[in-house]
């Protein structure tokens, strides 16, 4: 049987499992420092030596970037712009750049020494993310960058159903499954019925999914504790009345795929004005700095951080410095699980389309099967378990499942190929 490679394409990291032509599984890994992980950082970082363009992808991109943030352009969050057609393309270092092509060179990275004539399942969303996501041009900016690469004929698959596929392996007896998978950008989740024995079936039910995960509830963070800090709620002076200081620039800031626009001379600029007549003009004088010294990715690791934390205990500090400015908060559990509430609302909500979708109740499904990091948050967690019981969950794989059931999926897609041209023959 050809080999085939699953990609778990991602907002925040990417993962490639090969299943081999003995029918072996394994995840690639990637060199970080010392060490060699399963998950590659779905980041570039542009810089000039020497007179020369320069790029990286990856762990080597994060490396480059932290030498000299001030002379890199680090781009973040890719996968979240697919799905909107407003996106055309960014100007970096004095050339245009579309999305496909970005993806492509972090893809090239990616799927380094990986054979062009193996077979190619691509991961997406049920939903992309973005409000009105076009989720047939992201499909086509997704297949273009796999084109540029290299590999023309490639398959896609649901990102919750291969995770289904990589957890069915453990079933041995018929079960209707709901899988949620959370990733940087987007939530998804798929009913699947599986009946398992030597040419296991899989059924998929229902779908459902919403362009919100684990870089919102960091959102929340920065929302909550830092924004503050830099003008957000002050208020400036207009034509003597006073006004709010826009919010819209910490929506920008706070979200890491959007904060590299705000270094637009035009946004910077404005920031300034109003500062002049703000509340307190240090405040806003911090933001520009944050902006134009590229901090943002030091802040994301920092809140990041703090959000791990607190899925392991009731509070948490968030340190951040730079250059004058320092954060030193205390967050509670309880804090951040208001604050990510709307969120919650909205997963819950996706579920149940889900659920309806397949047609099925709560009582119907036999197991649920939750991946990703964000499926690791305690609030999280207990939302299925308020509809579940926490006797049918399950989890693990939390990164590398995806990919690993996307190369499954697409070895029983080449089988059931072969089949098929096996009966034809006279």
């Amino acid at each position: 049987m050809p080999s085939v490679i699953g990609v778990d394409f991602g907002t925040t990291n990417s993962v490639i499992a090969v299943r081999d032509e003995a029918g072996g599984l394994t995840t690639a890994r990637f060199a970080v420092g010392a060490e060699a992980i399963d998950v590659f950082r779905s980041v570039l970082c542009f810089w000039t030596e020497a007179g020369q363009s320069r790029q990286a992808a990856g762990p080597a991109a994060i490396e480059a970037y932290l030498e000299d943030p001030l002379a890199s352009r680090l781009i973040m969050s890719m996968k979240s712009y697919l799905a909107l057609r407003s996106f055309g393309e960014t100007r970096i270092q004095g050339r245009g750049w579309r999305l496909e092509d970005l993806i492509a060179l972090l893809l090239r990275v990616l799927l380094a020494g990986q054979p062009a004539a193996a077979q190619l399942i691509a991961g997406r969303p049920v939903r992309f993310a973005g409000d009105a996501p076009d989720d047939a041009l992201a499909e086509q900016r997704l297949r273009a960058a796999y084109a540029a690469v290299g590999f023309e004929s490639i398959g896609f698959a649901l990102e919750p159903e291969a995770a289904g596929h990589r957890f069915a392996a453990t079933l041995d007896q018929p079960t209707t499954v709901l899988v949620g998978d959370f990733g940087g950008g987007t939530s998804d989740f798929s009913v699947l019925r599986f009946e398992p024995g030597a040419t296991r079936r899989v059924t998929a039910l229902g779908h459902a999914g919403i362009g919100l995960a684990g870089d919102d509830f960091d959102y929340r963070i920065i929302d909550h504790v830092v924004s503050p800090l830099l003008g957000k709620g002050d208020s400036y002076g207009v034509m003597g009345k006073r006004m709010p200081v826009p919010v819209g620039w910490y929506a920008g800031f706070a979200r890491w795929h959007r904060l590299s626009l705000m270094r637009a001379p035009r946004t910077l600029a404005d920031i300034a004005t109003v500062a002049r007549t703000a509340d307190d003009p240090s405040r806003l004088h911090q933001l520009i700095r944050l902006i134009e010294d590229e901090a943002g990715y030091a802040l994301y690791r920092a809140v990041s951080g703090v959000k791990a934390a607190l899925s392991r205990a009731d509070r948490a500090m968030l340190n951040f410095r730079h250059d004058g400015f320092l954060v030193e908060a205390e967050i509670t559990r309880a804090d951040f699980e208001s604050w990510i509430a709307p969120d919650l609302a909205r997963i819950g909500g996706a579920v149940e389309a889900a659920l309806a979708g397949a047609g099925l109740g709560h009582g119907q499904v036999d197991r649920v099967f939750l991946t990703g990091g964000t499926s690791l948050v305690p609030a999280v967690r207990q939302l299925f378990e308020a509809r579940f019981g926490a006797e049918r969950l399950a989890g693990g794989g939390e990164f590398v499942s995806v990919a690993e059931g996307l190369a499954l999926i697409g070895a029983a897609r080449g089988a059931t190929a072969r089949q098929a041209a096996d009966a034809a023959v006279p």
